[in-house]
């Protein structure tokens, strides 16, 4: 039997919340637009490259936000810098986006929902105001929340344009 990704109920767009529960809910509503972007498609169909202008496919955007949900929630926020990376090495450091397969989509598609619960449990609790080192200077898990919805929903507009190229679906 062949994989297809699993369709996905998206909840309506948030509205009125306090902050932290309407970042919580807008990250949750571009999580879930990437997988509804997804729904419904053989692992052939995520693993393709429809676009000949670009090597991004969509599963190779669910491997990169999996990546990102590890690196900024758990890795950097959480301080748990022992974590390696999903896919990307030295000798592979687009892993997320070269190296994702037919075969593998399944798997992939476990390790981002399981990174996406990780990454809850590393803020559960945890105020907004809390800091930690950046690159660049002192970083909250308010920007790692707004870097995060940023990440999602630019890359949504790329799994837009390759599902339509796929088989002409266009969504919300």
């Amino acid at each position: 039997m062949v994989w297809t990704s699993p369709a996905v109920d998206r909840a309506d767009f948030p509205f009125a919340e306090d902050e932290r529960a309407s970042l919580e809910a807008y990250l949750d509503f571009h999580r879930a637009t990437l997988l509804l972007k997804c729904g419904g498609l053989t692992g052939e169909q995520l693993a393709s490259r429809p676009l000949p202008s670009t090597n991004l496919t969509l599963l190779g955007l669910v491997r990169h936000l999996a990546e990102n949900e590890r690196w900024w929630f758990r890795r950097n926020f959480d301080g748990q810098s022992a974590l390696g990376d999903l896919y990307c090495s030295e000798e592979h450091p687009d892993g997320d986006f070269d190296l994702g397969t037919a075969a593998g989509a399944e798997e992939d598609f476990a390790v981002h929902s399981r990174e996406v619960e990780l990454a809850r449990q590393a803020t559960k609790g945890r105020s907004l105001e809390e800091e930690f080192p950046g690159r660049n200077g002192t970083l909250t898990l308010r920007w790692v929340y707004l870097h995060m919805l940023e990440e999602y929903a630019r890359h949504n507009g790329h799994a837009d344009l390759l599902r339509e190229a796929i088989d002409d679906f266009t969504g919300e």
